[in-house]
């Protein structure tokens, strides 16, 4: 069996591994490590969990024993796609690094550019960023990345869920075309494959076995629940979730509960603390200063529940935690893996409870054939019992018209029948047309003008045109019906439309 003194290490680094306990690598430490060291670029597919962290940070160490860093321009360079990510990969660092004299810089978003300017400015060996605020010092003048020698992307695959690739090619061409690139996915997406092979050189690939089984230590269950209304789905869950915890009662020391979307995330942590469980949200759209707050209380014990999304919940490390609810079931089967493998560590007995509603049919059928294994189902807690408000039935058409401020016209468009596509709209019947007069032309007109008898100048003065239009119109409202298009139809609407068979 090969151990960490076979992969030849720097001594000050196995002194470090040593002290941390450690002593036989992983498969992807074991795979990675070795072409790590000769300088070539290693293209690693791994789950998270297996040790990825290790297999790049402990040949950076050996590799940068010797040199010297210089002021903004970092010898190193480790891409992460979240602060959380990032800031695990630099206490990674400080660990394995403790017996060297190298240094470090984390740039993250949330915390004051000043600081880290500051830090660039002394000149670092590792730099360790998420791409959206390497870019900011970049652009801002404050970084070169031309002295990058080594260079490490980590969770490429969350990269590319996040919108990060455009970010990650423009970052791979500020650096020199001679770097050492150590490049780390789960999965190998079209676009992530197009990506290790414009810039990466004849990689040694290690590719590890997916994490499709799901540890022994955890308890699995499975409850569905089967909402009356369609629009209280998430407040049927949320019910149902505060009464599996209550049933738990003391086993549940702390909890990590997932959501899919960040927005349901505020809303159930808002939700619990309504109800006295102590509970906060975590995920990308807050304060960096809030999020290593609430990371820090619930490692600490004085946060219970730490509501969070996939992305923030990423790659965190916290041994201790006694369940897992995944209030909605993961889109993607291997995320299951990863949000129940945050219970049930270092060989303590963990609980991950799922809650499934049946349009998640689809997502559970991936998911149990991943882990090869039926999820056991279980009932809910005895005695709970839907609210009035989630199981109320909806509403049903009862043929009052609901609508306000409508105008009648409107309605009755709206009551008219359509034509149907294809058919030819029903003609109303004509009792009897009479026959239609033809207009005459600009010709007749004038012939018929000059026909006319010149006005005497010495005749009585002529009456106003106007007030004889007036007056006969009123004497033909009064004495004659009205042709036009009232009870008169025009003759070229009566014609018959020729057809081309014709």
């Amino acid at each position: 069996m090969t151990k960490f003194t076979d992969l030849k290490l720097d001594p000050k680094v196995l002194q470090a591994i040593a002290e941390a306990g450690y002593e036989t690598p992983t498969p992807i430490q074991a795979g990675a490590i070795p072409p790590a060291l000769e300088g070539k670029d290693v293209l690693g597919i791994a789950q998270t969990g297996t040790g990825k962290t290790a297999s790049f940070t402990l040949p950076m160490i050996t590799l940068l024993g010797r040199g010297r860093a210089r002021a903004r321009m970092p010898r190193s360079l480790v891409l992460a796609p979240t602060r959380e990510l990032a800031a695990q990969v630099a206490e990674n660092f400080d660990i394995y690094s403790k017996h060297t004299k190298l240094t470090k810089a984390l740039l993250i978003g949330g915390v004051s550019f000043a600081e880290q300017d500051k830090l660039i400015d002394r000149g670092v060996d590792v730099l360790i960023a998420t791409p959206g605020r390497l870019l900011d010092h970049f652009e801002r003048g404050k970084l070169l990345l031309t002295g990058v020698q080594i260079m490490v992307v980590d969770e490429a695959d969350r990269m590319l869920d996040m919108g990060f690739i455009p970010d990650i090619e423009r970052i791979f061409q500020l650096t020199p075309f001679t770097r050492q690139t150590l490049f780390f996915s789960a999965t190998m997406a079209p676009e992530i494959e197009r990506i290790t092979n414009t810039f990466l050189h004849a990689p040694a690939k290690i590719e590890v076995a997916r994490q499709a089984t799901t540890s022994e230590t955890i308890e699995q269950r499975l409850i569905e629940i089967t909402p009356a209304r369609k629009d209280q789905t998430a407040k049927a869950k949320r019910e149902l979730l505060r009464s599996v915890i209550e049933a738990e009662g003391a086993a549940c020391t702390n909890a990590i509960l997932f959501c899919n979307r960040k927005t349901e995330v505020d809303i159930l942590a808002k939700s619990l603390k309504k109800y006295g469980f102590n509970a906060a949200p975590i995920h990308g759209d807050l304060d960096q200063s809030q999020r290593m707050k609430t990371l820090d209380g619930f490692r600490d014990g004085s946060l219970r529940f730490l509501v969070a999304s996939d992305v923030a919940a990423r790659g965190l490390d916290i041994p201790a935690v006694s369940h897992v609810f995944n209030f909605d079931v993961p889109s993607h089967a291997e995320d299951y893996v990863h949000r129940i493998g945050r219970t049930g560590r270092a060989g303590r007995k963990g609980v991950a409870v799922t809650i499934a509603t049946p349009g998640d049919k689809k997502y559970l059928d991936a998911i149990e054939s991943l882990v090869k294994k039926p999820l056991p189902r279980v009932e809910a807690p005895e005695g709970f019992e839907l609210s009035e408000a989630a199981q109320r039935a909806p509403r049903k058409d009862d043929g009052k018209d609901r609508s306000r401020g409508r105008g009648r016209d409107r309605d009755e468009r709206r009551s008219r029948p359509v034509k149907p596509h294809g058919e030819e709209a029903p003609m109303a019947p004509i009792e009897a047309a009479p026959v239609a007069v033809k207009p005459e032309s600009k010709e007749d007109k004038r012939a018929e003008r000059k026909s006319e008898p010149k006005p005497d100048r010495n005749a009585e003065p002529r009456q106003d045109k106007r007030e004889g239009r007036k007056g006969d119109r009123r004497r033909e409202d009064r004495d004659e019906p009205v042709v036009g298009m009232g009870d008169h139809v025009p003759d070229f609407l009566m014609r018959g439309i020729k057809s081309e068979d014709a």
